[in-house]
């Protein structure tokens, strides 16, 4: 204790209050320190898995249009295969009805868009191709060591992708075997070549590949992946590959493909003609009718840059104002103590000192108002920061809207195809009028695919629907005539049931035809390949509504998916994105109608949409 009349000297108060100064500022800047590192890890794994969720969106789109442009050239050879000019090739190889056929093949080809179709007589030479005015024509190469065509003379048909070695070209052999009357005349090759699909996949940012069950790249937007592979090859298989010619003289290297030192599964890469290796999320997916899978680069440098920018921000943000609110605290507990002191020492003097201790009050109100108001603008800024944050979440949803586009125009591009082969048929019959109706049909089938697209790009704004009264016939009419080939195909039975055939109801045309296309083609793919398969299609006329009930033979829905069949990303197919119902119920909604789905043998969807009353004869005949 300090002696009476002696005054203690203020060297250790300043000595404490510093120490006490500088602990507080560790400490303070240990928490942004901590806080800064905890939104850098939370940002980057966000950002990886927001990069995951679209390059998924991705990956299924390209599969959906390349498996789409396989099966699309997959029927040519099988339909040129039974074709009487080609048989009569085969059995009478003159210079005249050779050259005929060099014709129609370069025709043939330029129309499906394909690389080039040929034909190769049992011994294994070209007797006629698709580019026999070029440079690189097939006619009188020998191909009789070429696998295909050996599988297809045994098979029956034979699919290979290999390097070409006259054309210099990569490309998918799609061979079928000629006969007559169980004796074997040849083989007709059709070659698909992909140069299209790769230059469209080059204008994204993720480079997209494609590889075999060896892991070596057939199909890649980048040429220098070609031929390579994704992990390491033995070395007698490479030998044996390289010796087969199946790639030409490609060395069959490894892509400098490894893992990133950034968590959540990234890889590195090194892009070429790039000097630094990038990261990137990696989606592997299979494409269906093939032992191929196609691969979908995202780069993550992009959206973690964001992310953590954002994130770093948002937490030097929150902890400026939390140390803020601890130090305006602390300042006015300590100012308490030292009135309170200030008090006890001099309440003789308590009436002079009130206008001194007034404004010291007035002066801690003031800057007490001014920290507020600094915390308000910073508040407005942080909400302004997370408006950004939901709107670039958005921008992904809308991605993965966009995969439903395959889905939907798949049927109107099967139809249009049928159309277009029987309109041949016709022309090749001499009935011209037969083949302008399939004309006709053919372009409001184009105009279909416009309306869809164009659908779509409605419900991503929400935009409203155009409801008037609407004849259901036609409806119907128009979802059967997509779905017709479909129902062909895999030999389904429809029953159709209407009783008033004049109904009309309440609602936008394209969009209920729509939703009866998803219903049928659902119905469809339930019965697979049952040989009793059938959809029954029931409409039942109500004073106030009418009920059309779509309903199949399939093996029904499990019990525990009725319940949320509705909700997004929900579905029992493999390869589904679980977004067709669910648009589908929207459209119903929009139209003032309901939606439902039971079980009774099979799957029962009811669609009730609202009766247009007075208006059922004038619908009618519109």
């Amino acid at each position: 204790m300090a002696e009476p009349g002696v005054e203690q000297s203020p060297e250790p108060a300043s000595r404490r209050r510093l120490l006490t100064v500088g602990g507080a500022a560790l400490a303070a800047l240990a928490l942004m320190v901590g806080l800064d590192r905890v939104a850098d890890y939370a940002a980057r794994r966000w950002a990886v898995a927001q990069v995951a969720a679209s390059a998924e969106t991705a990956a299924a789109l390209r599969v959906a249009v390349l498996r789409s442009e396989i099966d699309k050239q997959r029927s040519l050879p099988v339909v040129l295969a039974q074709d009487p000019e080609v048989r009569g090739a085969l059995e009478a190889p003159d210079p005249a009805r050779l050259d005929a056929l060099d014709q129609r093949l370069d025709a043939l080809a330029e129309q499906a868009r394909t690389g080039v179709i040929y034909l190769i007589d049992a011994e294994g030479h070209t007797v006629a191709a698709s580019n026999f005015r070029t440079p690189e024509s097939f006619l009188g190469s020998d191909y009789g060591f070429r696998p295909y065509f050996r599988i297809a003379l045994a098979d029956g048909r034979a699919e290979h992708f290999a390097f070409g070695t006259v054309s210099r070209k990569p490309g998918l052999y799609l061979a079928q075997r000629v006969e007559a009357q169980g004796r074997v005349l040849g083989v007709l090759v059709l070659k698909a070549e992909f140069d299209g699909l790769e230059a469209e996949w080059r204008r994204f940012a993720e480079p997209t590949f494609v590889t075999d069950e060896r892991h070596i790249v057939l199909i890649a937007s980048e040429p220098a992946f070609r031929f390579r592979t994704t992990v390491p090859l033995d070395p007698v298989e490479r030998d044996a590959i390289r010796e087969s010619l199946q790639f030409g003289d490609s060395p069959l290297t490894r892509l400098d493909l490894g893992p990133s030192p950034e968590e959540g599964g990234v890889l590195r890469l090194r892009l070429p003609g790039r000097s630094t290796a990038q990261d990137f999320v990696a989606v592997d997916m299979p494409v269906p009718s093939t032992s191929w899978t196609l691969t979908v680069l995202a780069p993550t440098a992009a959206t973690t840059r964001l992310a953590t920018t954002a994130a770093r921000a948002s937490a030097a943000l929150a902890g400026v104002v939390g140390l803020g609110s601890a130090g305006v605290w602390w300042t006015r507990r300590r100012r308490r103590v030292r009135a309170l002191a200030r008090e006890a020492e001099a309440r003789r003097a308590l009436e002079a000192r009130v206008v001194e201790r007034t404004a010291e009050l007035s002066a801690a109100n003031a800057q007490l108002v001014t920290e507020m108001e600094e915390r308000r603008r910073a508040r407005l800024a942080f909400d302004a920061l997370q408006d950004e944050l939901v709107q670039a979440s958005k921008l992904a949803v809308l991605g993965q809207i966009a995969a439903g586009v395959a889905h939907e125009v798949n049927q109107p591009v099967a139809a249009i195809r049928t159309f277009a082969e029987n309109s041949r048929a016709f022309l090749d019959r001499g009935e011209p009028a037969a083949a302008a109706a399939n004309l006709d049909t053919i372009a409001a089938l184009t105009e279909r695919i416009g309306a869809i697209t164009g659908e779509l790009r409605a419900f991503a704004r929400k935009s409203a629907a155009r409801i008037e009264p609407v004849a259901l016939a036609p409806v119907i009419d128009g979802a059967l005539l997509l779905m017709r080939y479909r129902l062909l195909q895999t030999d389904i039975a429809l029953a159709l049931d209407i009783d008033r055939p004049d109904v009309a109801v309440t609602g936008d045309r394209m969009r209920l035809e729509q939703v009866l296309v998803n219903l049928i083609q659902n119905a469809a793919e339930a019965i697979g390949t049952r040989r009793d398969g059938e959809i029954r299609i029931r409409v039942e006329t109500r004073p106030d509504t009418v009920v059309v009930t779509v309903a199949d033979n399939g093996p029904g829905l499990p019990e525990e998916m009725l319940g949320a069949l509705f909700l997004p990303f929900t579905t029992t197919k493999p390869q589904g994105l679980g977004l067709g119902l669910v648009i589908s119920k929207d459209i119903i909604a929009e139209c003032g109608g309901t939606l439902k789905v039971e079980n009774d043998g099979g799957a029962v969807f009811t669609v009730t949409l609202p009766r247009a009353q007075g208006l059922d004869n004038g619908a009618g005949r519109a």
